[in-house]
């Protein structure tokens, strides 16, 4: 889908679902990480994450155009368009739009372990993070620490 057919899908979408034109621009922004999509107040424009087409498919993404057409619509009626307002609460209801989209970003933790060692009197410590050790040096005798092995919880 390019941004040419998401526009065509937006103004669809605006003119069945909420009985009213889209008379601004719609297209994909790759730079949107963790939202679905974002109407933007300035310019009356609406973005949208590709990866929300290319994760979900179109159910999906015609769900994120509904929300984010809720808030265009309010807006321009001088409504409350934002998250907490009832006027917003209650649009979504009657158009059926989720309030929020599906995850975009898996949240991953890491297992891995650093175990670093002094030079002098073998020290051990232990870290999740990555350090650089030439910064630091050990607490007990004041010599180098150099990274021993990075395992797994």
């Amino acid at each position: 889908m390019n941004n040419q057919q998401l526009q065509i899908l937006v103004e669809n979408i605006s003119t069945e679902v909420f009985g009213k034109p889209f008379r601004h621009e719609a297209y994909f922004n790759e730079r949107l990480r963790t939202t679905g999509g974002r109407y933007l107040l300035q310019t009356g424009n609406i973005e949208m994450n590709p990866l929300v087409y290319y994760k979900y498919g179109m159910e999906e993404l015609t769900g994120v155009i509904k929300h984010e057409l809720c808030h265009y619509h309010l807006h321009l009626e001088g409504k409350g368009y934002r998250h907490r307002d009832q006027d917003f609460k209650k649009l979504l209801l009657q158009t059926n739009a989720p309030r929020y989209c599906q995850p975009l970003q898996s949240k991953r933790k890491s297992n891995k372990m650093y175990q670093y060692e002094c030079v002098e009197c073998r020290h051990l410590y232990i870290r999740k993070r990555k350090m650089n050790p030439k910064k630091y040096r050990c607490s007990l005798c004041g010599n180098e620490i150099r990274l021993k092995a990075i395992f797994e919880k």
